[in-house]
């Protein structure tokens, strides 16, 4: 398909406005991670502590989804979009200014999680605007706000070498704030849902089993892609030696790999069907995560990560496919459901790895635990009841 027939299909600059949204608060959302190998040196932190610390975020960000998914169908997701990156704003203040103990890193990790929660607002401004043979290809390109990623694990390590590692949050404000002015700007108000989505719904739709579903294949796909983002920094500086710089820089090409292929997943789902994309990402994601369980040479687990974060990027795409099909009228909530599974799955990841190295000695059995968890999904995959998800609307 053409972008001129994307454009003409929907509305273009607010399809902007949520890229620009989910990119920079992806990059705020990160940030510890990035700078996980810094603060854990400062700080003299273990390998369970630096896990936890770069998984709060990801933890707070799954409650806070379900939250802004609410409010979002409620108010309008241009309105709670621009409140929440008020939010976004007083936790770098904070992590700039204040932090500076492990427990006001904790605190800084909760506000972080705001930042994390935008899925549940870029996603519904940009899939509300668009039919639905048009939702995988719209949506996948909204959710490639997760280049921030590759924006901060690229250069928050280079920013904290010559100033500090508090400097860097000080230094987000920059683009953040930008953002928010172009967020005010170019950001449209969807057509609202016909009912709002209120608690009492979200109840209802956890009785749903496509509802679980959903949030078990974004578990393993986001929950790995952004999991190895905020960890793998920390895993090559530890495992293997090398700069805290050159460690961030492998995790930058592949947060930019998954990143740039998640449109290509949503893509691809419009396409062929997004169970049969995810039975490929599953089963291609689950090998290359075996495979690192047994750390062989950096060069060859580098690439190993690389392509994995590729693969679970196509995936992140394909799953949200799923979503606008299956729930097109209660899309708000079920993307703050859904993305909350994928903040819980990347919380579990660090927290994991970092745990199993205390206690073990390696970081191998962590990685094998969620190369299995990559195989249980991809079993679900091809069970009749998932592969119905695509024929199905609500």
């Amino acid at each position: 398909m053409h972008l001129r027939e994307l454009r003409d299909a929907g509305h273009a600059p607010s399809l902007v406005a949520a890229l620009l949204h989910f990119d920079v608060s992806f990059m705020a959302w990160v940030l510890l991670g990035a700078l996980g190998a810094y603060i854990g040196e400062d700080l003299g932190l273990s390998a369970s502590a630096k896990g936890l610390m770069v998984a709060v975020p990801l933890l707070s960000a799954a409650a806070f989804r379900i939250a802004l998914g609410l409010l979002g169908d409620r108010y309008g997701p241009r309105r709670v979009g621009l409140c929440s990156m008020a939010f976004v704003v007083l936790a770098l203040i904070t992590g700039w200014q204040l932090a500076s103990s492990y427990g006001s890193l904790l605190g800084v990790g909760v506000l972080l999680g705001v930042a994390g929660a935008s899925f549940a607002i870029a996603l519904p401004l940009a899939g509300r605007h668009y039919p639905p043979e048009r939702q995988g290809l719209a949506m996948g390109i909204a959710g490639a706000g997760n280049s921030g990623t590759v924006l901060t694990t690229l250069f928050a390590p280079r920013l904290a070498e010559a100033y500090g590692w508090h400097a860097v949050f000080g230094l987000a404000l920059i683009p953040v704030a930008l953002v928010w002015v172009a967020f005010a700007l170019l950001a449209k108000e969807p057509p609202a849902p016909a009912k709002p989505v209120t608690p009492r719904d979200l109840t209802a739709m956890l009785r749903e089993k496509d509802a679980w579903r959903l949030c078990g294949l974004y578990a393993v796909t986001f929950g790995t892609f952004v999991g190895l983002a905020s960890f793998l920094p920390i895993f090559f500086r530890d495992q293997y030696g090398i700069s805290k710089v050159d460690a961030a820089t492998l995790v930058a090409v592949g947060a930019a790999l998954g990143s740039l292929l998640r449109p290509l997943g949503g893509y691809l789902a419009d396409r062929v069907g997004g169970t049969t994309v995810l039975t490929g990402v599953y089963g291609v994601g689950a090998a290359l995560l075996l495979f690192t369980s047994a750390l062989p040479a950096l060069g060859a687990t580098a690439t190993a990560f690389i392509l994995a974060m590729g693969t679970f990027g196509v995936g992140n795409g394909a799953v949200f496919q799923l979503v606008g099909i299956r729930y097109r009228e209660r899309i708000g909530v079920l993307t703050g459901l859904v993305g909350a599974a994928g903040g819980l799955g990347g919380f579990f990841l660090p927290t994991i790895l970092g745990v199993v190295k205390d206690a073990f000695g390696s970081f191998g059995p962590g990685l094998g635990a969620i190369a299995v968890a990559a195989a249980v999904a991809l079993i679900t995959t091809i069970r009749p009841s998932t592969a119905a998800l695509a024929g199905a609307r609500a």
